[in-house]
């Protein structure tokens, strides 16, 4: 075992809570199993929180295959080359400064909609900053920077998700802030747990048909 049983339980829920599976009974039994472990009420929220920016994922596949249909179409030319300008630049260094990173698919979308992009890192910053009575200066969240680029690893490799992009640079990330090949081999390993929620589902149905 690599991750602590607290850790491995929050990934668990993050597996059963993000949009892409919604599976309760594992949202239930991972929640009290992280709480017997320790868990504080706002590491269980902070998990939540970082699971649903999974919905961001429409425009971080949409917003590239839109750019590649206005080249070939060759239409609003400018709308998708133009340099930033001060606002879009100054976005891009509250992001990087705020999540730790940059990536070139976040490029477009700034260029794109910078309002949607702010409201965006304002939402998905929060679980980044937010002060929950600990010593950090400043604020950090509740969850160590490593622990949140697992969680976000956790849905993404998720079978229901399957997200590759993100993965990859989630592992980057989790790698830069001091995991392991094994922690993060453990999430995928907790990940797969996920299709035993077909007989979780299954069985009292069949039982119940059966009258078994």
């Amino acid at each position: 075992m690599h991750l602590a049983a607290k850790e491995q339980a929050l990934i668990g829920l993050a597996v059963s809570a993000n949009a892409t599976h919604l599976y309760e009974p594992g949202i239930r039994t991972h929640i009290k199993a992280a709480i017997k472990e320790g868990a504080s009420i706002d590491e269980v929220l902070e998990v939540i929180e970082l699971s649903s920016t999974v919905g961001i994922h429409a425009c971080n596949i949409g917003i590239p295959v839109l750019v590649e249909v206005l080249k070939e179409e060759g239409k609003f030319g400018d709308l998708i080359t133009r340099d930033f300008n001060d606002k879009q630049n100054e976005l891009k260094e509250q992001f990087t400064q705020l999540r730790g990173y940059w990536h070139t698919f976040w490029d477009d979308f700034l260029r794109l909609d910078p309002e949607f992009f702010e409201a965006y890192l304002e939402f998905s910053g929060a679980p980044w900053i937010k002060d929950v009575g600990k010593d950090d200066d400043p604020p950090l969240g509740a969850l160590s920077p490593k622990m949140k680029e697992l969680v976000y690893c956790a849905f993404d490799t998720a079978a229901t998700h399957l997200y590759v992009p993100g993965l990859k640079l989630h592992i980057k990330n989790a790698l830069g802030y001091g995991a392991t090949p094994h922690e993060i081999m453990e999430v995928m390993e907790i990940a797969t747990l996920l299709g035993l929620h077909t007989i979780h589902v299954s069985a009292p149905i069949i039982a119940e048909i059966y009258g078994v």
